[in-house]
């Protein structure tokens, strides 16, 4: 019902100040010859439809992610690169943290992670350090600035995350969030 404010048990905040949940960015089911198995389909073809499904809402999600995350580096600084957003992210759950260790995380080459932090590095977002346990190396963490750019975009983005997914219920974010944990720790055990 329009106006009706999620209840209890969803994922948006219930009560005073609760979001409506919105429509438009209710997930729409795939529609056509992938969106679901055939009926009496043998394993093999089934498997296929369903492999066929997650690559496709895998690109899709991955195609609107890499277009989110160039927009919210622009809000961080207009000069920022998309992969900026990520990395700093990364940089605020484990700081300090060494160049080679942030590329092996993100899977690029330390010429593309050197890259990427000297130029935030340039714009007063992050600082080098010297490396206690190792004179060649640097240790890379976030200034005050850095800091505070980045708790401001990213609030920004939660409240996003919060009006897309108010219908949700909250087990159902969980278990989002936790497939989508097992699938990434899949991809750093092929690394």
């Amino acid at each position: 019902m329009p106006g009706q404010r999620p209840g209890p048990g969803r994922w948006g905040p219930a009560g005073e100040g609760a979001r409506t949940p919105n429509p438009a960015s209710t997930p729409t089911p795939p529609r056509g010859p992938a969106a679901a198995p055939e009926a009496g389909a043998r394993g093999g073809e089934q498997t296929g439809s369903a492999t066929d499904a997650l690559e496709r809402e895998l690109t899709v999600l991955l195609r609107r992610a890499r277009a989110a995350s160039g927009e919210l580096a622009r809000e961080l600084h207009p000069d920022l690169e998309p992969a900026a957003y990520g990395l700093l992210v990364r940089l605020e759950e484990a700081q300090p943290a060494r160049a080679t260790d942030l590329a092996a995380y993100f899977g690029v080459g330390k010429a593309t992670m050197s890259r990427q932090l000297r130029a935030l590095e340039e714009l007063g977002l992050v600082a080098r350090e010297p490396d206690p346990a190792d004179g060649r190396a640097y240790l890379m963490r976030l200034t005050e600035e850095g800091r505070e750019r980045f708790a401001r975009v990213r609030s920004a983005r939660r409240e996003r995350y919060l009006q897309q997914l108010a219908a949700w219920e909250r087990g159902e974010v969980a278990e989002l969030a936790r497939l989508l944990h097992r699938l990434n720790r899949l991809q750093d055990e092929e690394r």
